[in-house]
């Protein structure tokens, strides 16, 4: 359960009869708990205008297509050591996609304080979700909005690259049905695309900050 939100997330972690790591939403309603038929829809709604630090990942939970939104907060610290805050992702990960961008592409977070939130209260554990949280933390960094009808997933290497990921029409189908109209991706998901998405394969972040971005202060 989520005491902040009116929806159960049950999952499913050993299934003799079928898959695991599958996910049901239920709405708590006042006649009890009923199924959200979109899951997707449900953690979008209370997605308002696009504003700096806001970045739609487009993710798979079992078989599930699932579009959540990743925010990101960049503060200048007022400690000798800059916080890192993270609810619904893995810390660890965070960590390593800061010193991604601070060793390979210069920019810089030491300085500052990084808080990331996935709305909705899920949680994220897939490694596709690197490109949209990089987006959203070069977004707040930048204080620049990104596309509002854009999505994001790819997996981020040591050096920078993105790799290919699973799934990439199961994903950009759900995002095409929501209105998004533009995913960045890594280059084989250009083959799997769904009718009213625009594809702009990235092959690293440098190409995706170029691409999205344009010239930053690094």
């Amino acid at each position: 359960g989520e005491r902040g939100h009116q929806f159960r997330i049950l999952r499913a972690v050993k299934n003799r009869f079928g898959p695991a790591d599958e996910i049901g939403v239920f709405e708590m309603t006042g006649a009890g708990l009923a199924e959200v038929a979109n899951p997707s829809a449900l953690f979008l709604s209370e997605r308002g205008a696009p504003h700096p630090g806001s970045a739609v990942f487009a993710g798979v939970e079992g078989t599930r297509p699932l579009l959540v939104e990743i925010q990101a907060l960049v503060a200048p610290t007022a400690l000798g050591t800059a916080r890192r805050t993270v609810v619904g992702w893995d810390s660890g990960r965070l960590a390593m996609v800061i010193a991604v961008l601070e060793a390979r592409f210069g920019i810089g977070f030491a300085d500052r304080d990084v808080y990331l939130n996935v709305a909705g209260g899920l949680r994220v554990s897939e490694p596709a979700a690197d490109l949209a949280v990089a987006a959203a933390l070069i977004s707040a960094r930048e204080d620049a909005a990104l596309p509002a009808e854009a999505v994001f997933f790819g997996e981020i290497g040591l050096s920078g690259a993105l790799r290919p990921i699973a799934q990439a029409g199961t994903r950009l189908r759900e995002a095409a049905k929501l209105g998004f109209r533009t995913a960045f991706a890594p280059p084989p998901a250009a083959t799997g695309g769904a009718e009213g998405i625009a594809m702009r394969p990235v092959a690293d972040l440098e190409a995706f900050i170029e691409k999205c971005f344009g010239t930053i202060d690094r």
